[in-house]
């Protein structure tokens, strides 16, 4: 499956503005950890980005690229700008297509998805003449993924989880449209980098370190080690094969001000 993925606006185009954020710098954040994860988890899948970085690239680039490649999908990732009362998330097909249309069960199925894990306000499946929608060959659906001039959903916006959740969505719907296979688990090998954010000596100091994450959408748990002879209770809030992948949680934990979190390698 050849998924042509477009994160909005871009380079000189910073799309909607608000509450100190720029779309285009979240629209590249949500693209690129839906790239990871779809090509980490499932079989036989191929992604090909408009854009990877801070860059300049017009519509019709976009839409001449999907289809000089002979895309399956496009999908076009945006946020959301109107009145500071308007919230939630909505997506859209080309206004030409029915409802029964291929393009329009792709539609069903990833809406679902997406709502299940996004904290957001179902704004609904809707339709519309965008550019990127008529002029590619392919099936293609835009995404809006909050209101960055709303306080709830920009709040959401700055937090790495909320993040990694929208993306999680999108790659299950795509996953779900085209049947993706996963990949088999294979049995940890080498160095595995642990990400501990926290250890102490009182299990109930631990305790409340994993609840506090947990507030803060982080999951994590107490792994109990010894070390010199003494209990340790350790909070662990994920382990890793790749060292920058948990780097990228440690900084994660450390931005929830978790300051006293390090790095494990065994």
């Amino acid at each position: 499956m050849k998924l042509y993925l477009d994160p909005g606006h871009g380079g000189q185009d910073p799309g909607a503005q608000g509450h100190g954020l720029d779309e285009k710098d979240l629209t590249l954040a949500i693209a690129l950890k839906i790239r990871s994860i779809l090509q980490n988890d499932y079989e036989n899948i191929d992604v090909k980005m408009s854009r990877s970085s801070d860059t300049t690239k017009s519509l019709s680039q976009r839409s001449s690229e999907a289809n000089a490649w002979d895309a399956d999908f496009f999908l076009s990732i945006h946020i959301n700008a109107g009145p500071s009362s308007a919230q939630g998330y909505e997506d859209y097909i080309y206004s030409g297509l029915s409802n029964s249309s291929k393009t329009a069960q792709y539609q069903d199925i990833i809406h679902a998805e997406v709502m299940k894990v996004n904290q957001l306000q179902d704004r609904g499946q809707k339709k519309a003449n965008f550019h990127v929608l008529r002029e590619t060959n392919m099936p293609a659906l835009l995404t809006e993924n909050g209101f960055i001039s709303n306080d709830h959903d920009a709040e959401l916006m700055k937090q790495p989880s909320w993040i990694q959740k929208v993306a999680q969505g999108h790659a299950n719907g795509i996953a779900k449209a085209f049947s993706l296979r996963r990949k088999p688990i294979e049995p940890p090998t080498g160095t595995l980098f642990k990400v501990i954010a926290g250890s102490f000596k009182s299990k109930e100091n631990a305790d409340e370190r994993v609840e506090e994450l947990h507030k803060k959408d982080i999951e994590s748990f107490v792994d109990t080690t010894k070390i010199s002879g003494e209990t340790w209770y350790r909070v662990q809030a994920g382990a890793f094969s790749s060292r920058e992948n948990a780097e990228d949680r440690l900084a994660e934990v450390k931005k929830a001000g978790i300051k006293d979190a390090f790095l494990v390698a065994e």
